[in-house]
């Protein structure tokens, strides 16, 4: 069984260090220039800002099965306006890839956040595969945001 595990903003730090290795081993983030950006005080405080807001809370999560952390999420329910479900970032660790892992845990996820007020989803996607992930799972594409980034949304 996945359960969810809210990461306080006293514990920032070590997700952190887990998000880093993520993007640069998933290709996510390739250029000297990216990584000094996803490691700067300006973009992490920007975030540590928005998990001590209200309403509109960031946050970070991990997904633990049998006690032992499987992957992990920032999101931001816009309780403010619609109850969009915005996902900013969402892994499994690659240890722990394969056999439907990362549809569990969205399920889960789904769940967790509908409890909280969600009542759509939204998010970027940089690769084909995390797309064809994302659409196995009801989101569609939506276009793009303002940087030029693809969208996709789910009802």
């Amino acid at each position: 069984m996945i359960r969810i595990e809210e990461i306080p903003v006293e514990r920032i730090n070590e997700f952190w260090d887990i998000q880093f290795r993520y993007l640069v081993e998933d290709g996510m983030i390739t250029t000297d220039e990216e990584k000094e950006y996803y490691q700067s005080s300006g973009y992490r405080d920007v975030l540590k800002g928005h998990m001590l807001r209200t309403p509109d809370t960031l946050h970070m999560i991990y997904f633990v099965r049998d006690g032992v952390r499987i992957g992990a999420s920032q999101y931001v329910i816009y309780k403010s306006e619609d109850g969009k479900c915005f996902i900013l970032d969402f892994w499994v660790f690659p240890e722990y890839r394969g056999k439907g892992t990362g549809h569990k845990c969205a399920q889960v996820f789904f769940e967790y956040t509908k409890d909280d007020g969600a009542s759509y989803y939204a998010l970027n996607y940089a690769k084909e595969d995390s797309r064809r992930f994302w659409q196995s799972l009801g989101f569609v594409d939506n276009g793009s945001d303002e940087y030029g980034s693809p969208l996709m949304i789910k009802r």
